[in-house]
């Protein structure tokens, strides 16, 4: 059940008015709790019920081990075990169903490479939807546990309706055990402004998802589909509408995830700060599916040691979490290498950083107080935004192969520029199909225009929203305003969705991780 068809609109409101049935005649948090749960349960059967055993495993073991922790308070050594056979378990469950067939793979390779035969048992399994999100949020408890910034959760209902709460369950945002826990034991009432602002940025989200991010993919598929036959400025053209492609679909479902919570009556975090923005890498990741980054900085990054270590260690630590990072999306070596860029992005940025500081002083750049030039920070941000697009570029490729054969075929986008802007010049080319031929792709260019147009669009609506939510912008708008707004997206969004099958919803992107 993707939250981009019918069918779950139909679901939500339902769960939605039974819930509020609860809260307000019958007043039994239990029932409540226990609605949502089946609610939740119900929502991820529609994939796959066997699959439901596999969550309620992860549920048992982390909910046991949280008390286990608690009863052997006084035993550090004792903890440590039960943390330590929780992590055990559940990663190797998430190995064996995600990344065993990448580690067969890989050992046949390495064996065939210094010739020797390796014949491991081979499992053909199907990849339970967002169980790497589900793994992560409940160790996430057992370690809180374990460090005692949270008490463990005594009510099976509760923390199994922790793991399971549908608007995040199959992918995030990542919630921690101290925010969500405690709402739970809380009966959210209906409240009209509370309720309507979760429905708009439902909307919202909707559109980000079937309108951009769903067109943007038309392109995008099409080229990296055809590595081999596309040309460079095709490729370099689909990875910028793939870098929206990605921010939209992903921020769409955080958008909508959030904004069911909060019709629910419970609060979220937020998973994205316009991450385009952003001035270096670093504060890229401060910005981007914010649950992660912070999950990856609390559980791996600082316990390697963080960056109060020697500068070494530091670069170490952090390419160490990248490299992880990029193997938590994905069981391919591509991925690895998205993660490895990133992780030397940040190495580089670490060590240069005293030279870039010295050097921009000297030149005037950043002054005493620490300011930076307007029109450098514009630099910044271009020059981080094309830095991500490079790293896209593997990402989003099916291979390892693919992605450096794109990224040898962008090299000649300079010349495929030159060539067709001297053929218009001399006349050989007409300002037609002839110009634009490198990168129509079989798309008419009022098309290829629409997409720069939802770009733009998304991008505007980012610039303006920097101060205040959307939701509190729209509420200061005149009502014939604000109901334009409304009927506008809520007729792109139907177009679209009719335009795709209605009943035919796109999965997001992040459900395969």
């Amino acid at each position: 059940m993707l939250f981009n068809s019918v069918q779950f609109y139909v679901f939500f409101a339902i769960v939605a008015v039974l819930y509020f049935v609860c809260t307000h005649k019958i007043r039994n948090n239990l029932i409540s709790r226990f609605l949502l749960l089946v609610a939740s349960l119900f929502f991820y059967a529609c994939w796959n019920p066997t699959y439901l055993l596999l969550i309620l495993t992860s549920v048992v073991i982390t909910w046991t081990s949280g008390l286990l922790m608690e009863k052997a308070s006084e035993s550090v050594h004792k903890k440590k075990m039960i943390l330590t056979a929780s992590l055990v378990i559940n990663l190797l469950i998430l190995f064996f169903f995600k990344y065993y067939g990448f580690f067969t793979d890989t050992v046949q390779f390495i064996c065939s490479k210094i010739g020797m035969q390796a014949k491991l048992p081979a499992f053909s399994v199907l990849l339970p939807v967002g169980i790497s999100f589900y793994t992560f949020q409940a160790l996430g408890y057992s370690i809180d546990v374990y460090r005692g910034t949270v008490k463990a959760e005594h009510s099976f209902i509760t923390y199994a309706l922790f793991v399971t709460f549908f608007p995040q369950l199959v992918a995030g945002p990542i919630e921690r055990s101290g925010n969500l826990l405690p709402q739970f034991k809380v009966d959210h009432s209906f409240d009209y402004d509370r309720v309507t602002d979760g429905l708009k940025l439902m909307a919202y989200g909707m559109f980000k998802k079937v309108v951009v991010a769903g067109q943007l993919a038309r392109y995008t598929d099409l080229v990296y589909a055809d590595i081999a036959g596309s040309s460079g400025t095709a490729i370099a053209i689909a990875t910028v509408f793939f870098a929206f492609q990605i921010l939209c679909d992903f921020s769409g479902y955080s958008d909508i995830a959030i904004g069911a919570a909060q019709v629910l009556g419970f609060k979220l975090m937020r998973n994205f700060e316009r991450p385009y923005f952003s001035k270096s890498i670093a504060e890229f990741w401060r910005r981007w599916h914010i649950s992660l980054s912070t999950w990856f900085k609390d559980y791996v990054y600082i316990p390697l040691g963080g960056s109060r270590c020697s500068t070494l260690r530091r670069c170490f630590n952090l390419f160490v979490t990248f490299l992880i990072s990029g193997l938590w999306h994905g069981a391919a070596f591509h991925f690895v290498l998205w993660g490895a860029i990133h992780g030397l992005y940040q190495v580089i940025g670490v060590i240069t950083k005293p030279f870039r500081i010295a050097l921009l002083s000297k030149a005037s750049i950043i002054s005493e107080d620490g300011k930076t030039k307007r029109w450098w920070q514009f630099i910044q941000t271009a020059f981080t935004f094309v830095l991500v697009c490079f790293a896209w570029i593997f990402f989003r490729a099916s291979t390892t192969a693919d992605a450096l054969l794109a990224v040898q075929k962008l090299f000649l986008f300079p010349k495929e520029i030159v060539l067709s802007v001297t053929g218009l010049l001399n006349g050989t080319i007409g300002f037609g199909e002839g110009f634009f031929r490198p990168y129509t792709l079989g798309f008419y260019k009022r098309t290829l225009a629409s997409f720069i147009l939802f770009i733009a669009v998304i991008t505007v609506v980012s610039l303006v929203a920097r101060n205040k939510t959307g939701c509190q912008l729209i509420r200061e708008k005149p009502l014939l305003v604000r109901w334009s707004l409304y009927y506008a997206v809520f007729a792109f969004v139907f177009y679209y969705m009719v335009d795709a099958g209605l009943f035919e919803a796109q999965e997001f992107i992040y459900f395969q991780f």
